[in-house]
C-alpha cells in the first residue's frame, strides 16, 4: 500500500453507509482497511458493485460464537484505528466495545458512527439520513418556495454529516495518539455533523439575514440568479451569478445585457426577473445554452445526471472518474501532491482475506480452527 495514511492499520466493523464511507475514504488514502463481515449469504449481487468496499479486505468471524469477540479484540490490538456504527451498546453487549478494545489496546482510536450519537433521548432510537437533517435544521431550507422540503439524498447527513466528520475526528485522534501514546473514543453523530455544516446559515439566521420561508433567500433558490432552469428540451441550467460582474456576464450572455429590468439584489422584482431569466431559457436546448456559457464566467453549468457526469469533458480531463475492474466508479479525492492516495483493489467477496489478515496481523497460530479457509465457507453456507 502507499498513499498519506501507508502502514496504519485500520478495523471496520461491518455496517451499512456512513462507516463503511467513512473506512473506504481512509482506504483510498492507503491505510490497510480490513472489515469484520458476519458469517451469511450477504448481498446476493456482486461484490464489485459495491463500492464502499474497494480497497479493503475482508475478514469473516461470527460474533455470536464464543471466541468470536475474542478474535476481534486481537485484531484491535493490532489496528490503530477501529470503526463501528452500531446503535449505542450493541458493541459493548457482544464484547467488543471501547473499554474492552482499550484495555487491550491503549493507544486505539475507537470511531463510533450513528445518527443521534451516543447520548440523549434519542439514543437508541432507529433511524435514517432524513430524521438526522430534519431534526438538525438541514432539511427545513431545502426546496422550492411555496412546497415541501426537497431531499438531499443521502449525502448532507450520512456522507457529509455523518462519515467527513467521523474521518476527521479519527484522523485527529491518530495525531493525538501517536504524540501521547494514548487513544480515544470518537462520538461521530450525523446530526452534530450536520448541525456544523450549517454554521454559516446560523450566523445569517443570527445577523438577520435569513428567513425561515423556504426559497426566500439567496442561496436557497430564492434568488432568480442562483437557480435552476429549465430548457428547450425538458434539461436544467444551474445558474450561480451571485457577484455583480458575473450577473453582468449572465445578462450580457441570455440576450438581456440592455433590457428594462430589476435591480439583482431588488427582492421585490425577483419574481419578474425570473420569469424573464425562465423564458429565455426555455428557447434553446441544454447544449445549446451549454455551449453558450462554457468556459465564462457566467457562472452557469448545465445540470447533468449521474451518468453524464462520468463523461463531462472536464472531469474526464481531471479523471475524476476511473475504471476499475471493468465499473467506472470516483476516484481517490482529494489529491495530495506528495503522497496521492493510490486506488486499491476491487471490493472484495466477504471473508477472501481471512486467513491472509490473521496471519499478517500475528493471529494465525492463535485462532481457532472455525476461522479458518474451508471452515469459514462451511460457517457461511450453513447460516
Amino acid at each position: 500500500m502507499s498513499g498519506p495514511l501507508a502502514g496504519v492499520r485500520v478495523l471496520e466493523l461491518a455496517g451499512i453507509g456512513p462507516g463503511p464511507f467513512a473506512a473506504m475514504l481512509l482506504a483510498d488514502l492507503g491505510a490497510d482497511v480490513v472489515r469484520v463481515d458476519r458469517p451469511g449469504p450477504g448481498s446476493t449481487g456482486d461484490p464489485r458493485h459495491d463500492l464502499l468496499n474497494r480497497g479493503k479486505r475482508s475478514v469473516i468471524v461470527d460474533l455470536k460464537h464464543p471466541d468470536g469477540a475474542e478474535v476481534v479484540l486481537g485484531l484491535a490490538e493490532r489496528a490503530a484505528i477501529l470503526i463501528e456504527g452500531w446503535r449505542p451498546g450493541v458493541a459493548e453487549r457482544l464484547g467488543i466495545g471501547p473499554e474492552a478494545a482499550l484495555a487491550r489496546n491503549p493507544g486505539l482510536v475507537y470511531g463510533r458512527m450513528t445518527g443521534w450519537g451516543q447520548d440523549g433521548p434519542l439514543a437508541r432510537a432507529a433511524g435514517h439520513d432524513i430524521g438526522y437533517i430534519a431534526v438538525a435544521g438541514a432539511l427545513h431550507p431545502i426546496g422550492a418556495g411555496g412546497g415541501p422540503p426537497q431531499i438531499p439524498l443521502n449525502l448532507v447527513g450520512d456522507f457529509g454529516g455523518g462519515s467527513l466528520y467521523l474521518v476527521v475526528g479519527c484522523l485527529a485522534a491518530l495525531l493525538v495518539a501517536r504524540d501521547t501514546g494514548r487513544g480515544q473514543v470518537v462520538d461521530a453523530a450525523i446530526v452534530d455533523g450536520t448541525a456544523h455544516l450549517t454554521t454559516v446559515f446560523a450566523g445569517l439566521l443570527a445577523a438577520g439575514a435569513w428567513r425561515a420561508e423556504r426559497g426566500r433567500n439567496l442561496l436557497d433558490g430564492g434568488a432568480p440568479f442562483y437557480s435552476v432552469y429549465e430548457t428547450a428540451d425538458g434539461g436544467h441550467m444551474a445558474v450561480g451569478a451571485l457577484e455583480p460582474q458575473f450577473y453582468a456576464e449572465l445578462l450580457r450572455r441570455l440576450g438581456l445585457g440592455d433590457a428594462d429590468l430589476p435591480a439583482q439584489h431588488d427582492a421585490a422584482g425577483w419574481p419578474r426577473l425570473r420569469a424573464r431569466f425562465a423564458e429565455v431559457f426555455a428557447t434553446r436546448t441544454r447544449a445549446e445554452w451549454t455551449g453558450v456559457f462554457e468556459g465564462t464566467d457566467a457562472c452557469v453549468a448545465p445540470v447533468l445526471s449521474l451518468a453524464e457526469a462520468r463523461d463531462h469533458p472536464h472531469l474526464v480531463a481531471r479523471g475524476t472518474y476511473e475504471d476499475r475492474a471493468g465499473v467506472r466508479q470516483p476516484a481517490v479525492a482529494p489529491r495530495l501532491s506528495r503522497t496521492p492516495g493510490v486506488p486499491g483493489a476491487e471490493p472484495p467477496v466477504p471473508g477472501a482475506h481471512t486467513e491472509t489478515v490473521l496471519t499478517e496481523w500475528g493471529l494465525g497460530a492463535h485462532v481457532p480452527r472455525w476461522l479458518g479457509g474451508a471452515a469459514v465457507r462451511s460457517t457461511q453456507g450453513a447460516r
